[in-house]
């Protein structure tokens, strides 16, 4: 079910550690006929796209009043009440994030600062496929409200009857998102990046989907539209010690498999007494789970590793940079301080890592296939710009002068050097 490795020799790490390669580029041709046919047609490509992938012709593109009033009768008062809970959580860790303006007097009369500004215009991406991602809608449109973004629009593919799913649409209302469009795939990124009638023009757009939609989001970040981050399938890596509940890992393994059949899930562990018992807890609990075919799937193509220590299941994870980090370990704390590639990090046996898919504050929207190396998981800073701003009075340019003149004669640039000389000239002569 899922492959054991028993104490593989260090030189075999990087290949372990590699994701499964999937080729997309063959997509590209057919997307870029995608983007040639809403740029021509806008809103009617949409629509001619939306009866041949989701097989319904919308009535009309985008979701009105009444639908959005319909939609909250359509959820039952324990999902409302879950889903205000969740916004309420993830509203009060992301409004932390907010940083003030903070003058720096770098030398006498040269003062220099930092202002952040909203992205003006966003796109998300909500799927509404197999699984109607309606957390992840919480997930950016939390972080864009906040930041104060003017306009956000949300796009996610209609049903067979030409509806968005409603709790997409009980939580849209929620975070006051009005500009709902009835469009999905390589369509949907088209109509955020070039616009249509109806679909204004977006700067920055985020959010998962197929690999339609991966790739056209790496297309259109290469035509000067930006993106949240390089998107990949699914992941979670758990290091465990002997102590920990094979039930527990199990779970959580499972958790992350059924996303779907690219997903990929590693257990690190010490102890071949704990795997063995963690495989015995997945096919029990996989015969219960309604998805146990996409996740049998993800499962074929993960792996259980056997390692010396917790120093080597560390250095392990580390070179994987796992989008989930689970430490289902007594000295959590510890090896916690030595995490420097995750992309997001759940301490000790009673922290699931669904809790911050939906609902501890924590955003789930993260770094996949090791670019957790590089990247942060999708925050506040990721909805504005930081500008920067300084003043210099005419001491300040007295103090600083000679140094930028300096500088630029050395690399030659006399309009540069001139630009300060001729100030500090006027003001000598005052």
């Amino acid at each position: 079910m899922i492959r054991k490795i028993v104490k593989p020799a260090q030189d075999s790490w990087a290949d372990l550690a590699k994701r499964p390669v999937k080729d997309l580029e063959e997509l590209e041709p057919g997307i870029k006929q995608t983007f040639k046919l809403v740029q021509k047609l806008g809103d009617e490509a949409l629509l001619q796209l939306a009866e041949k992938f989701d097989g319904v012709r919308p009535a009309q593109l985008l979701v009105d009043s009444s639908e959005l009033v319909a939609a909250e009768d359509q959820l039952s008062k324990d999902l409302k009440e879950a889903i205000q809970q969740a916004y309420q959580n993830i509203k009060g860790f992301h409004a932390q994030q907010a940083e003030a303006s903070r003058p720096v007097e770098t030398m006498p009369g040269v003062v220099c600062w930092r202002k952040s500004v909203a992205i003006q215009n966003v796109g998300l991406y909500i799927p509404g496929g197999t699984a109607p991602l309606f957390s992840t809608l919480l997930m950016l449109g939390v972080p864009a409200k906040l930041a104060g973004c003017q306009n956000i629009v949300l796009c996610s593919p209609p049903a067979k009857d030409g509806s968005i799913h409603p709790a997409i649409l009980y939580t849209a209302n929620l975070l006051g998102i009005s500009k709902i469009v009835k469009a999905g795939g390589a369509q949907a990124v088209a109509a955020m990046a070039f616009g249509t009638e109806s679909v204004p023009a977006v700067s920055k757009i985020f959010g998962p989907g197929n690999q339609y939609v991966t790739v056209a989001k790496q297309l259109v970040s290469r035509l000067g539209v930006a993106i949240d981050m390089p998107a990949g399938p699914s992941e979670v890596l758990i290091m465990a010690d002997e102590k920990a509940n094979p039930a527990f890992v199990a779970a959580d393994l499972l958790s992350q498999a059924e996303h779907g059949t690219d997903s990929q899930v590693v257990l690190l562990t010490t102890s071949e007494r704990l795997l063995d018992a963690v495989g015995e807890e997945l096919s029990k609990q996989l015969e219960q789970l309604p998805r146990a075919a996409f996740a049998s799937q993800a499962l074929q193509k993960s792996m259980a590793i056997v390692l010396d220590d917790a120093e080597q299941m560390l250095a392990f994870s580390n070179l994987y940079a796992p989008e989930h980090l689970i430490l289902a370990m007594e000295a959590y704390e510890s090896i916690a301080e030595g995490v420097i590639n995750a992309g997001s990090v759940f301490l000790g046996n009673y922290t699931p890592e669904s809790a911050g898919d939906y609902a501890s504050g924590t955003n789930h929207t993260l770094p996949t296939n090791g670019y957790a190396r590089s990247y942060s998981g999708v925050s506040l800073d990721s909805f504005v710009k930081k500008i920067t701003f300084q003043h210099i009075s005419p001491s300040g340019l007295q103090q600083i002068g000679k140094t930028v003149e300096v500088m630029a004669a050395a690399e030659g640039l006399d309009a540069h050097k001139n630009a300060v000389s001729i100030r500090l000239k006027q003001i000598r002569n005052v």
